[in-house]
């Protein structure tokens, strides 16, 4: 017999900072690209060996952000985006906005994440209450009017 297996649910915030995280490998390639065709770094190919790494690096911490090690990693991948402004400068700027999704993916993430687990502590209370309610015994008194 066959067990199916029970997948985890993930939270917004691991969700959005993972796709974050993708997005930056993405963004990652076009820049190395741009490093390497500009001649930034001696010898070229460097910049191609470096970006490599660095989108390996990026979709790993992508898949680990369900521990607060994982998150903290992200956090400090974004300082390392804004870096490599020192080799090609406009990457500050592309840097700084990526690290504002960042910010705002985490900060509104859990924020989500902490209104869902209100709303399903409060659903789970009032589950009880409801099939308590459903399964006391009814007394029909029909009155004048009433539809069958």
């Amino acid at each position: 017999m066959a067990r199916t297996r029970v997948r985890r649910e993930r939270s917004l915030t691991e969700t959005l900072l993972s796709i974050t995280l993708g997005l930056e490998a993405a963004m990652m390639f076009f820049a190395s690209m741009v490093v390497f065709g500009l001649d930034r770094l001696d010898p070229d190919w460097l910049a191609l060996v470096y970006g490599a790494l660095f989108i390996v690096v990026l979709s790993l911490v992508a898949g680990v952000q369900r521990w607060p090690w994982g998150v903290w990693t992200g956090a400090v991948l974004q300082l390392a985006i804004i870096a490599t402004g020192f080799l090609e400068p406009m990457m500050f700027l592309v840097g700084a906005a990526f690290t504002a999704l960042w910010v705002y993916c985490f900060v509104r993430g859990r924020q989500i994440d902490r209104q869902k687990a209100a709303w399903l502590a409060e659903r789970a209370a009032s589950e009880p209450a409801a099939a308590s309610a459903a399964d006391a015994p009814t007394t029909d008194t029909a009155t004048e009017g009433d539809a069958p």
